[in-house]
């Protein structure tokens, strides 16, 4: 059985940290990566894939739900430098890493008490291997998913993979912390996830069938199928982008500012004007176009 794993962006967003970019903007919303694989793999190392995926988007905050993260991840994502926000269920039960060299003193008068020791030694020992690691994920020599199947597949005997664990809850730690103390944190957090989940409901809009199975058996169609229904989200995004620009450029300036409020609350991810099943017209006046774009040129 296997699941999608798919990656929304803003390409004008700053950082989710208020302190980190300043004013949110609304920048560009589109899909621009998804992916097929095994059900029995958590979402983790594939988050990782889509962030390296694209050249000309770099992402510099990604969120994700509890499934979407692990402690190796938050390490390996801030190597990359990419800050990981994820939405983590139970945060009460979460546990705070310190370090040993910290002072009995010091500790008393912390607002929040940690309960565990991050164990140094093994970063140390290990620091060359696991900035090796993150080298070749930011080269694409390999995937992140790949080297972390491998990883997974002897975790506990594997000296590496502890080691990451290990940095990572050193960054895991700090941002449960900052999770815990900034609200505006939080609420951009959930914000990104709501349009994460009505993506979710874009996908199943647009799938013919039950969108949910995948009526083919191999990977290769079940990835191809994957993308024609991202390449149908992204183009229905970019209609909707163009004729809310058409809009506003036909109404005053009062009406305006209405349509910009209602566009503030809104998503550009909105498919209820689009009729699915599709009604196919190759006449001459419905080929032609409203924004300039020129007709395809027909073979005689």
């Amino acid at each position: 059985m296997r699941k999608r794993k798919e990656i929304l962006t803003s390409t004008a967003s700053p950082a989710i940290s208020g302190h980190q970019g300043g004013p949110r903007r609304r920048g560009t919303i589109f899909l621009w990566y998804s992916t097929v694989f095994s059900a029995a793999e958590r979402d983790s190392a594939y988050v990782i894939d889509g962030l390296m995926h694209d050249d000309v988007v770099k992402s510099t905050v990604h969120s994700t739900d509890t499934h979407g993260y692990s402690e190796a991840i938050f390490g390996v994502t801030h190597l990359l430098g990419i800050s990981y926000a994820p939405r983590i269920k139970s945060l009460k039960r979460q546990t705070l890493y310190g370090f040993k060299s910290m002072t009995q003193e010091g500790r008393k008068s912390w607002a929040v008490a940690t309960t565990k020791y991050i164990d140094e030694d093994i970063v140390c020992a290990h620091w060359d291997e696991i900035l090796r690691l993150v080298a070749t994920i930011k080269l694409k020599r390999t995937t992140a998913s790949d080297i972390f199947r491998r990883l997974n597949s002897y975790s506990k005997q594997n000296s590496l993979y502890t080691a990451l664990k290990a940095f990572g809850r050193i960054i895991k730690t700090l941002f449960i912390l900052r999770y815990v103390d900034e609200v505006d944190l939080r609420m951009a957090i959930e914000s990104q996830l709501n349009k994460i989940e009505l993506a979710n409901r874009f996908t199943r809009a647009v799938a013919v069938g039950s969108p949910r199975d995948f009526i083919f058996a191999l990977q290769e169609d079940q990835q191809l199928a994957e993308s024609c229904n991202r390449l149908i989200k992204n183009a229905i995004i970019c209609w909707n982008y163009l004729y809310l620009e058409m809009r506003l450029r036909s109404v005053d300036a009062a009406a305006y500012s209405e349509m910009m409020i209602a566009i503030k609350a809104h998503s550009p991810q909105s498919w209820a004007h689009i009729n699915m099943l599709g009604e196919y017209d190759f006449s001459d006046e419905k080929l032609s176009d409203s924004f300039g774009i020129l007709p395809l040129k027909m073979s005689a």
